[in-house]
Parts: C-alpha cells; sequence; structure tokens
C-alpha cells in the first residue's frame, strides 16, 4: 500500500489528560487505538522501550488498526542502555521476531540512545567501532532510525555509515540537541526520515504534568518545520514527525497546529486518515 509522504504522529497514542480531551469523555481505554488510527496515519510506541511486548499485545495492535496505519517502535533498552549494542543479538531477535508481527503495519524502527558520557566511550569514534559492525547485522527489509543525544559527535563521519546502510538518523526539536539547519552535514541518510518533536522535559513539568492543553508556544519552530517537511516532500523523502507531550503541553495539539500552519502556507494538502466513525473531537 502505498503511503503519503508526510505521516504525522504522537508519541503514544495515550497520557494523562486526554481522556475528554483528544478521546471523547467516557471512551473504553480499550477502543482508545482504533479511535486514534482515525486521525493520525502513525504512532510512535514507548512501551516498547521499556521491554518487548507479547505476542498477544503485538496481535492487538494489529488488529485494531485498519489497513496502511504504520507503528514506529523503540528498540528495548536493554539493548540501547544496558548492553549498549554488545551481546545483545539475542535480545535484538526476540524484538524483531515479535514486531514482524505487525507485518506491512511494522514501520520505523528506533534505537534511541542515551547521553553518553566518558566513562562510556571516549569520543565517537569509540562508538563508531561499535556501532558499525552492529549496523551489517540489521534487516536490509526493515526501515532502521538511529536516535543520538551527544551533539558533538553529529559530524559527517557518524553519518556516513548511515548512509551506506540507509538508516535514518533521526531529527531532533529539543532544547539540547541541534535542528537540521545548524548542522554541518546532509542529515538525510536515506530516502526517508524521522522528526521527533520532544521539547524541554524539565521547563514543561515545572508548569504541568496533565497533558491536557498547550502550555508553550511552538508556532515558529513548528512553522520551520513545516517548511523543512516540504522541502523533504519535493526532494522524495518520506517524512515520519512525531510529536510529544513534552514539546507544548498536548500532542495532539501540536500535530493540528503544523497541519493548520501547512495549509496556512498554501502547500499541497497532506492526505488523512479515513475515519470509520464520525465522534466530537480535538480535530473536529
Amino acid at each position: 500500500m502505498n503511503h503519503p509522504p508526510i505521516l504525522l504522529g504522537t508519541s503514544s497514542f495515550t497520557a494523562s489528560g486526554w481522556d475528554g480531551v483528544f478521546y471523547p469523555k467516557g471512551m473504553r481505554s480499550a477502543d482508545y487505538l482504533a479511535f486514534y488510527a482515525e486521525h493520525f496515519h502513525t504512532v510512535e510506541v514507548d512501551a516498547t522501550f521499556y521491554g518487548c511486548p507479547s505476542a498477544r499485545t503485538v496481535n492487538n495492535w494489529g488488529a485494531r488498526t485498519p489497513e496502511g496505519f504504520i507503528f514506529s517502535v523503540k528498540v528495548p533498552q536493554v539493548i540501547t542502555h544496558d548492553k549498549v549494542l554488545a551481546d545483545c543479538d539475542v535480545d535484538l531477535k526476540e524484538f524483531l521476531d515479535t514486531m514482524s508481527i505487525l507485518g506491512p503495519k511494522l514501520g520505523p524502527i528506533v534505537f534511541q540512545f542515551p547521553f553518553f558520557n566518558r566513562s562510556v566511550f571516549r569520543d565517537r569514534h569509540q562508538f563508531l567501532d561499535r556501532l558499525v559492525p552492529f549496523l551489517a547485522k540489521l534487516p536490509n527489509s526493515q526501515k532502521i532510525a538511529l536516535e543520538m543525544r551527544n551533539r558533538d559527535w553529529l559530524k559527517a563521519e557518524f553519518a556516513d555509515p548511515l548512509r551506506d546502510h540507509r538508516i535514518a538518523l533521526v531529527l531532533q526539536d529539543r532544547s539540547f540537541m541541534p535542528r537540521p539547519a545548524e548542522l554541518t552535514f546532509d542529515p538525510i541518510t536515506a530516502d526517508w526520515t524521522y522528526i521527533r518533536w520532544l521539547g524541554d522535559r524539565k521547563t514543561i513539568e515545572e508548569q504541568t504534568t496533565t497533558w491536557d492543553k498547550v502550555v508553550v508556544d511552538r508556532s515558529a519552530e513548528l512553522s520551520g518545520w513545516v517548511d523543512f517537511c516540504y522541502q523533504m516532500r519535493r526532494c522524495g523523502v518520506i517524512v515520519f514527525a512525531y510529536a510529544n507531550n513534552h514539546y507544548a503541553g498536548h500532542a495532539p495539539a501540536t500535530i493540528k497546529q503544523f497541519q493548520q500552519l501547512w495549509q496556512a502556507k498554501g502547500l499541497p494538502e497532506i492526505a488523512r486518515p479515513q475515519r470509520i466513525r464520525r465522534k466530537a473531537s480535538l480535530f473536529d
């Protein structure tokens, strides 16, 4: 199935404060995913970061979503944080085998690494010595994305092996990481890219921990991302983009604002999911 050139979603499909704001008040949590899939093409699953889910859980995800819906999944932290790619073949195989249950609904597989201090890796060269052989083990049939949090490591030398393996470098909008325009190399390392609107967790949690409304104005930043995504679309690069609640306060509203900014610029329409039911929500 052909997918639209820009797929928008949120980081997870549940959060404190979404009931009665995004989801109709009183909706059963078991119905959340199906409702979510009527408004978004994709979701970034955060739960897999904490451990590989059961086959039953993954089957349920597939059963509750329509054809064409895409799950982006984070690799379990035992691989990226605890073992840091070493001696993790069994863990990786279990995860990939379980995710394969999703079939064509499985989208990007995200390796989210922590910030590495010098006690773990002396520099990016030492990390690359471990990363590059690992990349060769990854399946060519899957979309793989890699997120780094050591901003000083983001150099052309780091991007080159990702480009060799057609692995996407995750682009981030967060307080301590550079945006694409600030990088000194081409950050598009595959024929698709992966964007995460993450914000500043510490600062926003001083204002709220109930994610029911926008508390930070991100209009200027999102306008810039609209321009960037349009350029990616013109270049034939598929965009997967996900909003976190910590970006502005309410992830669904961030996506809606992106869509409104896109329309206001008179850009070609972004395809939207076909709805099965009609219920009042933020998007109506």
